[in-house]
Formats: structure tokens, sequence, C-alpha cells
């Protein structure tokens, strides 16, 4: 996977989930036999009804992460404004009701 691409007008936004991913490669006397498996940071997204899963660098986890809180700061502020958005829509017609 390349590194994440920043547009000088705005940085990447990823919406998932960052976790680690452990398994073991089967291999009979490989470490995880014997029960340290492998590691690996992952990053779990939505895309056509179903959770894909994409297995990443320890570069690239650093990199999705950021995109990811990111995402989180816009999906709060756009949530806060559609909030502020109902709530004067309410005062406008409780306000237009009690004028009636």
């Amino acid at each position: 996977m390349p590194p994440l691409r920043h547009s000088r007008s705005e940085p990447e936004l990823l919406r998932g989930s960052l976790f680690t991913l452990r398994r073991r490669c089967g291999t009979p006397t490989c470490r995880c036999a014997a029960g340290q498996v492998h590691t690996s940071p992952a990053l779990a997204y939505p895309q056509g009804g179903r959770t894909k899963t994409l297995t990443l660098s320890e570069e690239e986890a650093s990199q999705v992460a950021a995109a990811l809180a990111r995402y989180a700061a816009a999906k709060a502020e756009l949530d806060a404004r559609a909030a502020a958005g109902l709530d004067t829509l309410l005062a406008r017609v409780a306000d237009r009701r009690r004028r009636s």
C-alpha cells in the first residue's frame, strides 16, 4: 500500500477501525506453534455492505490512525452542526405554533 496521500487542501480521511491481527502461520517449527502468535496492525473498513480487512505495515498504521482520528473529528463536527440545525428548526416551528 503506498503512503496515504494528502492533498494541499484536505488531509486524508478514513473510516474504519484499527486493530492488531493475531494469527498462526501453520509451520510446525515456528514460534507461533508454541503460542507466540504473529501480530500485525490491520484496518477493518466497510465496503459494499461488508466489513473488509487490510493488513498494514507499522508505518502505514500510524498514518491510518491519524486519518481515522481526522474522520472522527470531522464526523463529530458534522453531528454538532446537524444538532444545531435541528435545534434551530425546532425553535422556529415552536415559535410559529405560539404565534398561531
